[in-house]
């Protein structure tokens, strides 16, 4: 009958009666809820706007990397990889033990000189693996190519001592090796010799080697573990030391004791020489120069040191 609630079928099972809606969206509404808004073409993986964007950014990250410097080294201080680089080693006869080739290699014009160079020099050539020259590089490439040389055979300061060296460059806190390569070659341009210390400066390495163009051979360079107590030992056989400093009141060509023996003391741009090494020194001198640079390279005032005192 009509309004009989208790007919079959009349009222809704406890328990299947579904929550409120609002309108017909609200479905749709649940299946979108976290989702956000639709992101950007650029911003989507499958587009071909966010490929384009991609390549963009990589071609600005390449454009702002810095360039690999010409006379590379491998994994250690005595490895010289790449093929150019070791061309111009072997070119200037830089002593070396080893010139490794890989076994597989595309030999051109440059790998046959180095090859026969090597020779020559009585370097032993060795064909290798590419996993070899790998360890050898420490993960710079290297052309299929990697030279051993031999480590840098140090003078004693008492051989300098001894010696009628004239001229004496005391490098103080000098930590790049291409500085100390260019300060070797005015060095040897001078008739000087060089002291450095054991730490917190650079050695003679491949770099400094290659930078010196092979006046290193030719230069006593001794390695000591107290710069002023060098400079002492030095001064009690004669030597007059000048250092090198940009706040002083005597310029360098009005110094007194350009022409005689003499060490000069040179330290790092911008840092200078030590209070102690300072203090050892006779005279502080300044290289005069314009207002338009405050300093001056480091190998760059070393040069001009030495020419005033072989000139005078």
């Amino acid at each position: 009958m009509a309004g009989n609630s208790q007919r079959r079928g009349a009222t809704r099972k406890a328990g299947t009666k579904k929550g409120a809606q609002v309108g017909t969206g609200g479905h749709g509404r649940k299946a979108l809820e976290g989702k956000g808004p639709t992101p950007k073409a650029e911003d989507r993986p499958g587009h071909v706007a966010h490929k384009r964007k991609k390549a963009e950014e990589k071609k600005a990250s390449t454009s702002r990397r810095p360039s690999r410097p010409t006379d590379r080294t491998g994994g250690s201080d005595t490895t010289v990889v790449g093929r150019n680089a070791v061309l111009e080693a072997l070119r200037m006869g830089m002593p070396a033990t080893e010139l490794a080739v890989y076994d597989r290699i595309d030999a051109d014009e440059r790998v046959t000189e180095m090859v026969a160079l090597a020779t020559d020099a009585g370097v032993t050539v060795r064909e290798v693996r590419s996993g070899a020259l790998d360890a050898l590089a420490g993960g710079s490439p290297h052309q299929g190519v990697a030279l051993t040389t031999k480590p840098f055979e140090y003078a004693d300061l008492e051989d300098i001592v001894a010696s009628a060296t004239r001229r004496v460059l005391i490098l103080d806190s000098i930590t790049d090796p291409r500085n100390l390569g260019a300060m070797i070659r005015s060095a040897a341009a001078f008739g000087a010799a060089v002291v450095i210390p054991e730490r917190r400066a650079a050695s003679v390495t491949t770099a400094a080697w290659k930078v010196s163009v092979g006046a290193a051979a030719h230069v006593p360079v001794a390695r000591v573990t107290n710069l002023v107590r060098a400079m002492e030992t030095l001064k009690s056989s004669g030597y007059f030391a000048i250092g090198l400093d940009g706040e002083a009141t005597t310029d360098l060509a009005e110094s007194n004791l350009l022409d005689g023996k003499l060490l000069i003391v040179v330290g790092a741009e911008g840092a200078g020489i030590g209070r102690l090494v300072g203090e050892a020194c006779d005279e502080l001198v300044r290289i005069p120069m314009s207002d338009a640079a405050e300093s001056l390279n480091a190998s760059v005032a070393a040069s001009i040191a030495l020419y005033e005192s072989y000139r005078a």
